[in-house]
């Protein structure tokens, strides 16, 4: 419970430090007396702060998930996701603009196949699709989420994610629905071809 406590501790006061300055300028010893524990109490916990990121992302992406409710639209489950980003918009950016960029990258990337995964699958449940391409339409959204969610923060994340993420979802409404029945239709084609 205490090491549960001093984790929770070393997160918190490491995202203060991180929206205030760049991760390669957050030194154990500034971090261990922000936190009020010595050096070896860091140490005991994590390697350097770079897993301490790692960690970080990795609980953030574990939360998202467990928030996950198969009523919420895609785009909401999206924007929930967007939170943590929005919360801390400093510390996003010191991170992509450090050598660590590949563990924001890896975390939206994450975010965004679980959520497109989990919504291509129950829109697929009613239709006859190839299974490969609901994978193949999953992978398609979670890209272009991720690239879209980059070029946000590259941007500034000046525009409402809510907004932006609510235009997509109009726009596109029924795209994912349409593909999977393709699918079905070019496998009924496929099928019946094999069969004469």
């Amino acid at each position: 419970m205490v090491q549960q406590y001093t984790k929770a501790m070393i997160r918190k006061e490491f995202i203060e430090m991180l929206n205030e300055k760049p991760i390669n300028k957050i030194t154990v010893k500034d971090l261990s007396i922000k936190c009020n524990i010595n050096r070896n109490t860091f140490y005991y916990h994590y390697s350097d702060v770079y897993e301490l990121l790692s960690e970080l992302f990795q609980l953030e992406l574990e939360k998202v998930i467990d928030e996950y409710n198969d009523t919420f639209s895609w785009e909401e489950s999206f924007v929930m996701a967007a939170e943590f980003a929005l919360k801390n918009k400093k510390a996003v950016y010191h991170v992509y603009n450090s050598m660590q960029r590949e563990e924001l990258v890896n975390y939206i990337y994450n975010i965004a196949g679980n959520i497109m995964g989990k919504y291509v699958e129950k829109q697929s449940q009613s239709i006859d699709s190839y299974e490969e391409d609901v994978v193949l339409i999953s992978s398609f959204y979670q890209c272009a989420l991720t690239e879209m969610v980059l070029r946000w923060i590259l941007d500034g994340m000046k525009e409402n994610p809510e907004e932006v993420i609510g235009r997509i979802g109009k726009l596109f409404d029924g795209n994912i629905k349409m593909s999977l029945k393709r699918s079905e239709e070019l496998k009924k084609e496929e099928n019946f071809k094999e069969v004469r």
